[in-house]
């Protein structure tokens, strides 16, 4: 089935990540924090820890940063306490904006996301106000020119839900979210090594902004995601590049 480009939007999202390397390593730790106090610092035993390690490899971390954040969280070491947070808005056009936080202090970061919603044309909402038009699955991409019929074949055998390849022939693999690791393992075994793999919030439908309502979103986004508590911003506009 064909679908609307993602292609542009997720090179804009790396770009941005590559120039934040900082930043990036900060939400990485957070991740691994949360991750290794809720379920222990055993790899083996923790799904939402490995795939925070995997990510903190992928951004180059030394390998004795990660452990240090490890036992750091599970114990071993003191250090701060974070909690998970979620925000819902609306940005541009009606376009619906999932913010999700960690904080040490929910009465700042709560004052600077709405900040960021007012000043930049978005609307902060209440707590499922938008949450229902997405879906919480794990999502794979690859780069337009990938074999398509190789990438269907093993994700449908090894239990996607669905193949989707965009108008640029970029393709999307769609998962449920305990099938995540599974599925992984499985295209990186096919030698399908995927350009991005992560669990997500996936909007069930997109509203599509060009020119002027397109950059004040970008902008508005790139603000949300700059803010130090962001941990990963959501939305379901279908920006115009």
């Amino acid at each position: 089935m064909a679908g609307h480009s993602k292609w542009a939007n997720i090179q804009h999202r790396k770009g941005r990540q590559d120039e934040k390397r900082g930043k990036i390593w900060t939400r990485v730790i957070r991740e691994i924090t949360v991750a290794a106090r809720q379920g222990g610092g055993d790899l083996g035993m923790n799904p939402r820890l490995r795939l925070a390690v995997e990510k903190a490899k992928a951004t180059n971390m030394p390998a004795e940063r990660i452990k240090y954040n490890i036992d750091k969280a599970s114990g071993t070491l003191e250090g701060l306490s974070y909690e998970e947070i979620r925000y819902e808005g609306y940005g541009i056009g009606g376009a619906a904006i999932i913010v999700d936080c960690m904080t040490d202090n929910r009465v700042r970061t709560v004052a600077e996301v709405r900040h960021a919603f007012s000043k930049y044309g978005g609307n902060m909402g209440t707590e499922g106000s938008v949450a229902f038009q997405f879906r919480h699955c794990g999502q794979f991409f690859y780069a337009p020119g990938t074999d398509e019929d190789k990438v269907m074949e093993v994700a449908l055998d090894a239990g996607a839900d669905d193949v989707i390849v965009d108008d640029d022939g970029a393709i999307e693999v769609l998962c449920a979210a305990p099938d995540f690791e599974a599925l992984k393992v499985a295209l990186e075994g096919a030698a399908l090594p995927p350009e991005v793999a992560e669990v997500t919030m996936r909007a069930s439908s997109e509203i599509e902004l060009a020119g002027e309502d397109a950059a004040r979103m970008r902008k508005l986004l790139d603000v949300l995601e700059d803010l130090d508590d962001t941990q990963a911003v959501y939305h379901n506009a279908a920006i115009d590049e």
